[in-house]
């Protein structure tokens, strides 16, 4: 969400990654409004008012959400459970991020390496990929990987891992969601933020290194013959 008075008129500059690490929602797909009748859902189920979950859920797990709610509920099989059906229930109501396709067809014809990790479970990611068809990874990290979720840096720490990188490797992390861009930095990735959920200001607080609109801001040019690395073009950057 940026202001109109923002300029997003940065030249296009190429830059050189081990891989790249997608977040999913917010990222990838636009589901805030089948997340929203879901939240709304367990909110009566929970007895709290789904507004007040809404303000903080975003890019967040559903069991550390369901933590502070209702501890009960806060194991895997029932997170779920019941992440597992947003796909089947409102998959109707989810839409591409712009030029999402277009950059996943591309890295997936040059086997590039990049993965997807999300704060949602296995059967969210899967669900949400069939709906929408679009590419699908060879590595992901779901909730479920690690023991702490985002802004911890675990899962991006994690992401690198299973793309054959490491510490000293760089990975292009692209979010949407504050915690996602302060977990990216933390686990020493360079990050892209999206302009796509939250308020500009939000992702400059939390540190991302370029600032963008959506995903037509970022095109995968090809890899270097000799070290393989993954070049990226970034374009219509916000003027820091």
């Amino acid at each position: 969400m940026s202001s109109s008075t923002e300029s997003f008129t940065g030249p296009a500059e190429i830059h050189s990654f081990g891989g790249l690490l997608f977040d999913m929602d917010g990222t990838l797909i636009d589901s805030t409004d089948a997340i929203v009748k879901h939240w709304h859902k367990l909110g009566e189920e929970l007895g709290v008012d789904p507004q007040v979950i809404l303000q903080t859920s975003h890019g967040r797990r559903s069991i550390d959400t369901l933590k502070v709610y209702d501890p009960t509920k806060a194991n895997w099989e029932y997170v779920r459970h019941v992440e597992g059906l947003i796909p089947k229930e409102y998959g109707a109501d989810a839409v591409e991020i712009p030029g999402a396709r277009s950059l996943l067809e591309a890295l997936e014809a040059a086997n590039a390496p990049w993965a997807i990790v999300t704060s949602g479970t296995r059967p969210l990611m899967d669900g949400w990929l069939a709906v929408m068809k679009l590419a699908s990874p060879k590595h992901n990290v779901v909730a479920e990987d690690v023991a702490d979720g985002k802004p911890h840096p675990a899962c991006y720490q994690l992401g690198k891992a299973r793309l054959g990188l490491g510490p000293g490797d760089t990975a292009l992390v692209i979010e949407d969601a504050p915690a996602g861009v302060r977990a990216g930095k933390a686990a020493g990735c360079r990050v892209v933020g999206l302009t796509t959920t939250h308020r500009l200001e939000q992702i400059r607080e939390a540190g991302a290194d370029w600032i963008v609109k959506d995903l037509r801001s970022v095109r995968f040019v090809g890899r270097d013959a000799v070290t393989a690395l993954v070049q990226i073009e970034l374009c219509n950057t916000l003027v820091m």
